[in-house]
């Protein structure tokens, strides 16, 4: 375009912080309206937000019908969980989206929501987008070794991490860390919480070319052998520290896509399989291919791991925006669209 685009930047977690600071610093985009989930957070300006050296004039707000009416070009969306309601007022009034906000293919939704979804879309001319870490640009990685290979037999992709530094103890709760692990119902609360996974095997084995007959998915957790006091939260000894599981999608009686997670809190849990402190991505076929991504600080780094995994998760995202913009209208993954690479700094 012969002009910035507009972005509206909506919430300012540990995600939302960094796709907004990122926003600020691009030439190609113009930051035009923040919206401030908390109360706290409402006039304060969106430098002050994100860490950003000098003052922007954008001043954080919860009026949703103040920032709908910029007009702006797109919205990087980075809630924990998505409200279909939110999305259907930004996607009818034509700003585009990009979000980390468990969504890949909307799959996870009911019929009805993601229905008024593609509805929105096409009464905006809007297009949605879901992108991240994991899932999101391991998925990407993990298309593109395929391309190296003659015959695929299956792609596995696990997160395989100390989850220690990720302090949100809501969120680790909910995947089963610190309850017992007899806990009635724990696998199915389990595999409701990381749905977005089965979503982003769907979008690989459609991108193979194949048709699931179905997905399941399987879990493990392993009890902590002692006390870990994380700060944030604990881990008491004997109940959950370590939680191993994959959503697979199903051709008949053949694996062909498996996406999952390895995850470790505290110092006193042995997992079933050792960490490999990283995404392992592996396509098992002719021929195998196997990479493990890390995620390090450059030399300068002076922040904590935590936010080096916040700008991992959102780049991806924020970094999708002119791709987006440009895309047809609806729901699109990166399946649908070219490479989304980041930009060199000059200066």
């Amino acid at each position: 375009m012969d002009r910035p685009l507009r972005v509206i930047q909506w919430t300012t977690g540990n995600i939302g912080r960094r796709s907004l600071h990122a926003i600020i610093g691009r030439p190609d985009m113009e930051l035009v309206g923040v919206y401030a989930h908390g109360a706290d957070k409402v006039g304060k300006d969106a430098a002050e937000l994100c860490g950003w050296p000098s003052p922007t004039g954008v001043l954080a707000t919860d009026d949703i019908t103040a920032l709908v009416a910029l007009g702006a070009d797109a919205c990087c969306y980075n809630p924990l969980w998505p409200s279909i309601d939110e999305l259907c007022t930004l996607l009818e009034s034509g700003v585009n989206v990009c979000t980390s906000a468990a969504w890949i293919t909307g799959g996870k939704q009911t019929p009805e929501d993601r229905e008024r979804i593609e509805k929105a879309c096409e009464s905006g001319q809007a297009t949605i987008f879901g992108s991240g870490a994991h899932p999101g640009m391991t998925n990407l990685v993990g298309m593109v070794l395929s391309g190296s290979c003659e015959r695929v037999d299956e792609i596995r992709i696990t997160e395989s991490v100390d989850c220690s530094t990720y302090e949100s103890a809501e969120t680790q709760r909910a995947m089963g860390f610190s309850l017992d692990p007899e806990t009635p119902g724990l696998a199915e609360s389990v595999r409701r919480e990381s749905e977005v996974f089965a979503e982003s095997a769907a979008m690989m084995a459609d991108a193979l070319g194949v048709t699931l007959d179905r997905m399941s998915f399987d879990v493990e957790f392993t009890a902590a052998t002692g006390d870990s006091d994380l700060g944030f939260m604990t881990i008491p000894a004997g109940t959950v520290g370590g939680v191993m599981g994959y959503h697979r999608g199903w051709v008949g009686d053949r694996n062909v896509v498996s996406v999952g997670f390895n995850w470790t809190m505290g110092e006193h849990v042995v997992p079933p399989k050792p960490l490999q402190h990283g995404h392992v991505i592996q396509v098992f076929g002719v021929p195998n291919m196997r990479t493990v991504l890390h995620c390090l600080p450059p030399k300068d780094w002076s922040e904590g791991f935590m936010d080096l995994g916040m700008i991992y998760t959102a780049m991806p995202v924020t970094n999708a925006v002119p791709y987006v913009v440009a895309a047809p209208p609806g729901i699109v993954t990166l399946a649908d669209l070219p490479p989304v690479t980041g930009r060199v700094a000059l200066a």
